[in-house]
């Protein structure tokens, strides 16, 4: 008698509204693919607002457990990955306002133009052993520069220059208007000096990386942490 194999459905093939209908049936392995999707996304964000790697991993570990218990009131009136990305802000948010007072957001837009400007150095494109340290280096130049801006343009900063996200979706993400969208990415674009894009174009999608051990680590601590709920 022939034994017949089962396969395993290869779900980073489809869209996300059909990985949330067999997350709702009972496949939680779809989840993992929802998080392999949103990893990068969720932990850039999380990470533009709590400053610290570490710290950016556990909101996005909480962020996911937390929409894997309420994905049944996912109605799909906005795209998932805005949904997932308002649970993470919330969570990071949340964890901010309990290690310090709340910041004026309108304060900080009146803040001068000119101050805690980061000057960076040059890089070369030639693909070799030294360029490559050499930007890995600035590369981190770059995040440690992003994340001395103000948290207000931070995250209007990582949305728009880094994750590219819209206008208009990270208006609706952080409540705010597209006028104070592009106004503060205006205003964070001069912090980082005018020659930012010249300079970074090459590095700037490389910033904040989300891949490898890190992308698998958050991804199979949110594993386990579900498995022992159901269990």
């Amino acid at each position: 008698m022939q034994t017949v194999k089962t396969t395993r459905p290869d779900y980073s093939q489809y869209p996300d509204e059909e990985l949330v209908t067999l997350v709702r049936r009972g496949q939680r392995e779809a989840f993992r693919s929802i998080m392999q999707r949103h990893n990068r996304r969720l932990y850039r964000v999380a990470r533009g607002v709590v400053r610290d790697d570490a710290e950016a991993e556990d909101v996005v570990q909480e962020g996911y457990v937390r929409a894997y218990a309420a994905l049944t009131e996912f109605r799909g009136e906005c795209a998932l990955a805005t949904w997932l990305t308002q649970i993470v802000l919330n969570e990071a948010r949340g964890r901010l306002r309990r290690r310090r007072p709340t910041e004026d957001p309108l304060a900080l837009d009146r803040i001068p133009q000119d101050s805690r400007v980061v000057i960076f150095p040059g890089t070369s494109a030639v693909d070799n052993p030294e360029a490559a340290v050499a930007r890995t280096e600035l590369r981190r130049l770059l995040e440690r520069a992003v994340d001395e801006l103000p948290d207000p343009f931070r995250l209007v900063f990582i949305m728009r220059d880094i994750d590219e996200m819209s206008v208009e979706e990270t208006a609706a993400q952080l409540d705010i208007r597209p006028e104070t969208v592009r106004t503060r990415l205006h205003r964070a674009r001069r912090l980082l000096r005018a020659r930012l894009d010249e300079k970074l174009a090459c590095v700037l999608k490389d910033t904040f990386p989300f891949a490898g051990a890190r992308c698998a680590r958050i991804t199979d601590a949110v594993m386990a942490r579900l498995l022992s709920r159901d269990a």
